[in-house]
């Protein structure tokens, strides 16, 4: 559950991105090149800053998932 949470937090920051940078683009269309590079940046650095709170997530909820697989076949 945790893991679907960070990726639901992560392509929420995608979106975001998207959102200002088309809207920066339209804003002033002489620097649209620019602006979608540097949103493009944006987007990736939001993704490596994703990486380390969903593998936390990942083993979080791997360890509950394997408490609870033994508390059943032990009880």
């Amino acid at each position: 559950m945790r893991v679907l949470i960070e990726v639901a937090h992560l392509v929420a920051g995608l979106i975001a991105a998207v959102l200002i940078g088309a809207a920066a683009a339209w804003s002033y269309p002489r620097a649209t090149g620019d602006i979608w590079l540097v949103t493009f940046a944006a987007m990736a650095l939001v993704v490596l800053m994703g990486i380390r709170p969903i593998r936390r997530a990942f083993a979080i909820d791997r360890a509950k998932l394997v408490r609870a697989t033994r508390s059943k076949t032990n009880g």
